[in-house]
């Protein structure tokens, strides 16, 4: 933690220097993390894909198994095995994030007040939003990462509860360390809808796992009767 720590800053130290502004220092240090991360959440999101598409066989075993959940577990994971599947893919790359989330509220604790840490002329970076614009925005792009990587249908709850805790803590914490976070969101919600235009993997599993539909084959009508229904 200490080195991310001394790295966050530095960086971000050094872009203040050349650019005056805390605010754009924030947004290009969290540009420069979620790049430097992309590589795990490629892996994770190609995991989640096929979570979606394992969640109908999902469904079948628990029907089958109602009455063994031990058995159900037991294929559950057997099934993930086969697929090479992580079922913790929906959580990782957000579990990722948060060294880097606690690193850089522990630098951005430190901003002086100051023009540097004014932004759009009226939030002061290094204090809480009064207004509680960034909350509500941390909140809400919260929610929607969580809605587009969601692998579970069943975790309706947590999609309400998550961005809510989000939205509460965000009161209290430094407008810097909010902005990052809404960077951040706003960061992975154009490369998740990136990924998924370039690794369209559920739609191409969903083909592989489907049994082929028969055709039905055409009966030749018995001879010696019309070829009209009576």
């Amino acid at each position: 933690m200490g080195y991310i720590q001394d790295g966050l800053a530095w960086m971000l130290d050094g872009i203040v220097g050349v650019t005056g502004s805390y605010a754009i220092a924030i947004i290009l240090v969290t540009l420069v993390i979620r790049i430097v991360l992309f590589p795990l959440t490629l892996s994770q999101t190609k995991s989640m894909a096929a979570m979606r598409v394992l969640q109908p066989k999902m469904k079948e075993l628990q029907e089958k198994y109602k009455e063994n959940p031990q058995e159900y577990q037991k294929r559950t994971m057997a099934l993930y095995r086969e697929h090479k599947v992580n079922p913790l893919g929906g959580c990782l790359p957000m579990l990722i994030q948060l060294p880097f989330l606690w690193a850089f509220f522990r630098v951005l604790q430190d901003i002086s007040a100051g023009d540097a840490a004014v932004f759009l002329g009226f939030w002061d970076l290094s204090q809480p939003d009064p207004i509680y614009i960034f909350p509500i925005i941390a909140a809400l792009t919260t929610y929607l990462q969580m809605k587009q990587t969601a692998t579970d249908p069943t975790a309706k709850g947590m999609m309400i509860v998550m961005p809510g805790m989000i939205g509460i803590f965000s009161i209290n914490f430094p407008a810097g360390l909010v902005l990052y976070w809404i960077v951040s969101n706003v960061f992975s919600i154009g490369q998740q809808a990136f990924i998924n235009k370039q690794y369209p993997m559920t739609a191409v599993t969903a083909q592989t796992t489907k049994a082929p539909a028969k055709e039905a084959k055409s009966v030749p009508a018995p001879k010696g009767q019309g070829g009209k229904d009576q």
